[in-house]
Parts: structure tokens; sequence; C-alpha cells
């Protein structure tokens, strides 16, 4: 008799546990459905998750799911926050700019609510130890605040010393805030962070990824990297706070990257950024009051920052890209440490480059990850095919992230070109409209260039087989790479 109830028992359990999974798959296949989704990559999930039992469902709880249309903060905290922290608007028909970027202005406008400014002025860094230099006798001047964003933030030498800058000027009674996010910087120890704010400085990682928010935050990662000093001086670039920046890869290659120093109106943006960010995090109405006496900056330097990420109604940086390069006529520069484009944007550089448009790409020979590295590669026969020139830098590893189009319009900031940066991460860019600073970027990649080998068509075709299948399979799963 125990025997037979333990059975009965057991099958109406198997029951029980069966008519769950189906609900939950049924439930998420219903979801994916309404949320109207790219066609191939619904019908991909659908499939995952109707033909891999148990796996199919993991996979979707962890990847699949859309954070799109979500409100991080409520509207009119962001309607105060964009009141305290906004350039007085320009009237763009008094600057003498093109019809093609006053709509990339008014497009990145409506995306992000990001104005544009003129008086600005913009230093370059592509190493990290003048970056970092600059940096830290920044921090340790700041007389009333420093806002910090990093994806990541390591307890390393050059961590350590960014961490006691910012506690001694806690000390000192500047307001000091610090958002990493808690993935990028997870191999840092918690005591590290902990020390920071023992002594004052608010430190809060973004997306925290513990039970039971581990399946919905572990896929959303903060990528920006954002500094305001006293509300007039701003950082914004690909470098994060880590030795690597400074010191190169272990093997002794090096790490090229590329980062900005402005100061001018466009710290509002940075500062309305971080704003909207912080107020996510810890529910503040608002960032306290950060200026100080604005720089006498008067200049026609044009910059705009757009931000992106996956709660917005729109992918807004894939929007402005691709409005970026269809108003290319003669030549479209890109750097970048990884090339997963969408379809569109694949698309449009090989409309440009059909279009006898001097199109060409530079990512690295070698990676810091192998994965995204061969699905990178799965691109390149379809670019040559094209007209596209593709470069394989060299040195070391190409952390820069940057898009030159013709002699005016310069974008690069932490966006990578690639699936993860265009519809998963947080990402911040800023759009410069500037001859001068385009001059710069140009020498820049062109002075890259000579490390680089060029790959032609014939070369490329004779890689060896277990590469060209190893990068088909990592294409297919590349948009959650």
């Amino acid at each position: 008799m125990y025997i037979q109830e333990t059975i009965h028992l057991s099958s109406w359990l198997a029951i029980l546990v069966t008519a769950l999974y189906v609900t939950m798959v049924v439930t998420a296949v219903i979801v994916v459905l309404r949320e109207n989704r790219n066609p191939i990559r619904a019908l991909s999930w659908v499939i995952a998750l109707v033909f891999l039992p148990g796996v199919g469902l993991i996979f979707y709880l962890f990847f699949g799911r859309s954070l799109r249309g979500m409100h991080m903060i409520s509207r009119h905290n962001k309607r105060k926050i964009m009141h305290d922290n906004s350039p007085d608007r320009i009237d763009l028909n008094d600057l003498n700019i093109t019809e093609e970027q006053k709509n990339i202005i008014k497009l990145s406008y409506n995306l992000s609510r990001s104005p544009f400014t003129v008086n600005n002025e913009i230093d370059i860094y592509t190493d990290g130890a003048s970056k970092f230099e600059s940096l830290k006798q920044d921090l340790l001047n700041a007389k009333k605040s420093i806002l910090l964003q990093y994806y990541i933030f390591l307890d390393d030498i050059i961590g350590n010393e960014i961490a006691d800058i910012l506690i001694s000027k806690a000390k000192q009674g500047v307001m000091v805030k610090v958002i990493y996010d808690h993935i990028g910087s997870f191999s840092a120890r918690n005591r590290f962070f902990d020390k920071m704010k023992q002594h004052g400085v608010e430190t809060h990682p973004f997306f925290r990824v513990n039970f039971p928010h581990f399946a919905n935050r572990i896929n959303w990662r903060n990528h920006r990297k954002i500094v305001v000093i006293d509300g007039n001086i701003g950082y914004i670039g690909g470098m994060n706070i880590a030795d690597r920046y400074v010191n190169g890869l272990p093997n002794g290659e090096e790490w090229r990257d590329t980062h900005f120093r402005v100061r001018g109106d466009i710290v509002e943006s940075l500062i309305y950024s971080f704003a909207i960010d912080w107020n996510f995090l810890k529910k503040d109405p608002y960032v306290p009051e950060v200026k100080t006496e604005r720089p006498e900056i008067c200049n026609l330097t044009g910059v705009q920052l757009v931000t992106g990420g996956p709660t917005e109604r729109w992918n807004n940086l894939t929007l402005c890209f691709l409005r970026a390069i269809s108003s290319a006529r003669r030549k479209i520069l890109i750097q970048t440490p990884y090339f997963l484009p969408t379809d569109g944007l694949l698309n449009a550089l090989e409309a440009a480059a059909l279009a006898k448009i001097d199109v060409r790409i530079m990512m690295p020979r070698n990676t810091d990850s192998k994965l995204l590295h061969y699905a990178s590669f799965s691109y390149i026969t379809q670019c040559l095919k094209a007209g596209i020139k593709v470069y394989l830098y060299e040195p070391g590893m190409l952390h820069a992230k940057a898009m030159i189009i013709d002699d005016n319009f310069v974008t690069a900031g932490s966006t990578n070109f690639d699936f993860r940066s265009f519809e998963n991460n947080f990402e911040c860019n800023l759009l410069i409209y500037d001859t001068e600073i385009n001059r710069k970027m140009r020498a820049i990649f062109f002075n890259d260039l000579k490390r680089c080998k060029k790959l032609t068509l014939e070369q490329w075709k004779k890689r060896p087989l277990p590469q060209r299948f190893l990068e088909s399979l990592l294409r297919l799963v590349s948009p959650i790479l």
C-alpha cells in the first residue's frame, strides 16, 4: 500500500511539474510573439523554447526577455533633472552646418533628449597612462563634486589610486558619487567598495546580480564610462578603471583605446545622463547642484550626447549610426574591438561601399574574448565582397570605439559595433560636429592603419576550414555574446 501511494504521489507530482513547465513555455512563447520582434529572432526563440526542453527556457530567462519601454525613473523626476541640467537651446539655422548634420542632431535629440551644444573644448587620449594622469589631477583639484561611473572599476594599482583620491576628496567635504557595473566589476573585492563607503564615498552597483534577481539582471549591463568634476570637466570614452588600460596585456601586447576630456556646455548632458542612472539606483528626486562657475569657452565646436539602453523605446545608437552612415558622401572610418553589426547596419555599410564611398573597418587581430573574436570574423567575407576595406590591428588589443564620417562628423564613446552594445547595454557616445576634431581623429585612424594588416578576399578565403566552421557557429549565437 505504501509503495502504491508513493507511486501515485510521484505520478501526480510529475504531472504537476510538466503542467507548470508547459505553462511557462507557452507563456514565454506568447510574450515573444507579442513583442513583435525581428521575425527571425522571434522564430529562433520559439524553436528553442519548444524543442529544447529545459535548456531553451533557461536561455530565454537569462537572455531572451526585453526591457523595452520600462521606465528607469518617473517622468516627473526626469523632467526635473532635464530642467536642472540642460544648456540653452540653439537655433540650428544660425549655424554653418549641413542638412545631413541637422538631421542627425534632430534625430539624436528626439531619441535621448540631449541638446546640441557649442562652446566646447575636447582633448583626445589614445593611451591609458596620459588619460589617467589627467583624470587623477582633475580629481585632486575637485572643489565641490565628483560624479564617476564605470563599467569596470577594479581594485588593482590604478583602481586603488583612484579610490584613495575619491576617499581623500570625500573627507574634504567634496560630494562623491560612484556607479559601477556589478558584473563588469565582479572581480573587485567587496571590501574595496566598502572602504570607499565607510569614508563618505557614495558607491552603488548597477543591477546587482543576486538571488532572486539573477536571471532578470545578468544580461543587462551598464557599459557607460562618465566622469564629471565640479560640473565643468567631463570624461567619456572607452577606457575603464583597470591596470590593463595603462600597462597593456599580460603577454606584453599594448592596449589601444580612445577617451575624451571635455569642457563646456556638453558637460551638462553628461550630468543629465549620470543623474538618470543615479535616480534609477537610489530613487532620489535629483542629483544635488554640482555646477561651479562655467568656464569661459566661446567657439562653434558642436557636440551632442546620445545615450541608449534596453529600456529605451527605440534602439537609439543603432538609429544614430544608421543616420550617420547614410549621410556619408566620401568616407566612413570605423574602429571597433568587436564587429557584430545588425542586419540594417551591415546593409548600410555595404550600400555605401557599393556606391564607391571609402568604407574602412579596423578591428584587432586578437581580442580579449575568443568567442567575440571569431564571431566578428564571420562578417569579414561579406564586407570584402561589397568592397569594404578591412584591417586587422596587430600590436595588441584595439579597444577604441569610433566612427568618422567625411570631414565634419565623429562619434565615439562606450559603444562597440555589436549587438550587445546596440540592444542590451546602457551606452553613451559623443556626436561631434567639428572639422578640427574630425581631422585629429582621422590622423589617429591613419596612424593606427600603419600597424594593421589589410585583408584581401583571396587571402581570407584561404583560412582553415575549422576556423570557418567556428565563425559560422558563433555567428548564430552572436546576439547573446
